[in-house]
């Protein structure tokens, strides 16, 4: 089976997923004032690295994960997003750190630091130091505790990145397992996530978010959106031949599956994590505070917007021999209400099995 039959059968195949789609009414606002921003800092320093930057449409990826945020604090958290897109691009999945581990590691030190550092500082880095401007705006209107946070999850991401980089580097391909730990962190997901009490206003209390079984959900809410990720991404990382780590190649590498196998054995993995998530936030929901329903709402709203986001996204689009975006199939037009049968059962993969082990 060729790659482009593979990409145009992975996208073509219905999406389950029980969730209702939600947009947040300023999403155009927060696109204008968050561009402004982008001008201003400078680290898409080319009409090429501009027009990529914004082909990203973040605004509308997180306008679909905080439907009811408050319009002044939206635009901050995508301006973090047209800023993760460009970092990735540049330093992660392309360009000389992509394959350097030592490289990598000395700029993901220095642009964690660099968010985590109050006050006026000035490091030579656009990227650095556009990633503190944020974090300044982040220390004005959110608590300790929600910077915080935001900052853990953001240290994870980039260690996350910095494994992926390794495994490049030495051109090794992980096992299903050690791949789902990798891609928990190395997809960006945990800071997304992080950033809803900031824009949305609400803290969830300690004891609620520091719950195993509310870990786990923000944990299978990364996932999912992760694994759909890998399915959209894979005609643009075939374009670039950056497919040496994807769910898709690893079962392919590990369990000897064709391309179709491989497919339906990421989707059922896939599919059966939501139906956990599903079915466990409803029992955390029955005992939940208002900021804990809120922001279980809203992990619910980022698996089913970063869907919608990545349908309409040039980001997806292969590009062809001129380097030109093209799209190689059409944007999932239905769903189903009915997963996969289970392929893979994820209570034998170490790394996840224990979010069926959790109780309320």
């Amino acid at each position: 089976m060729s790659s482009d039959t593979f990409t145009t059968d992975a996208l073509a195949l219905p999406f389950f997923c029980p969730i209702g789609p939600a947009v947040h009414p300023h999403a155009e606002e927060a696109e204008r004032r968050a561009l402004t921003w982008v001008d201003a800092m400078g680290f898409a320093r080319s009409e090429k690295e501009r027009a990529r930057t914004l082909a990203t449409r973040s605004a509308d990826f997180y306008a679909r994960f905080a439907p009811e945020a408050d319009p002044d604090r939206l635009w901050l958290a995508v301006c973090w997003v047209y800023w993760g897109f460009a970092f990735d691009d540049a330093r992660c999945d392309e360009g000389p750190l992509a394959s350097d581990p030592s490289g990598f590691a000395r700029t993901a030190a220095h642009t964690q630091r660099a968010l985590e550092i109050p006050g006026p500082l000035r490091t030579g880095d656009t990227f650095a130091d556009a990633v503190h401007d944020l974090g300044e705006r982040f220390r004005a209107c959110a608590t300790p505790v929600q910077n915080r946070r935001f900052h853990h999850a953001h240290q994870a991401w980039l260690t996350g990145v910095q494994w992926q980089v390794c495994n490049r580097a030495t051109a090794l391909m992980p096992t299903l397992d050690e791949y789902l730990t990798m891609r928990l962190h190395a997809a960006g997901g945990e800071p997304t996530y992080a950033m809803l009490e900031m824009v949305n206003g609400e803290e969830v209390p300690a004891r609620e978010m520091d719950d195993p079984a509310v870990r786990a959900l923000t944990e299978m809410a990364v996932c999912v959106a992760a694994l759909d990720n890998d399915r959209h991404s894979f005609a643009r990382e075939s374009s670039r031949r950056q497919t040496d780590q994807n769910l898709l190649t690893v079962l392919m590498a590990h369990e000897g599956s064709t391309p179709e196998q491989a497919l339906h054995q990421g989707v059922s993995l896939r599919d059966s994590v939501l139906c956990r998530f599903l079915g466990l936030s409803e029992s955390v929901r029955a005992h939940a505070s208002r900021s804990l329903n809120r922001y279980i709402d809203d992990l619910a709203h980022g698996i089913r917007g970063n869907i919608d986001w990545a349908a309409r996204t040039p980001r997806y689009a292969a590009a062809d021999r001129g380097g030109a975006p093209r799209p190689v199939a059409p944007a999932p037009s239905h769903w189903t209400d009915t997963p996969l049968p289970e392929g893979h059962d994820p209570r034998g993969l170490p790394s996840i099995a224990w979010w069926w082990q959790v109780h309320i």
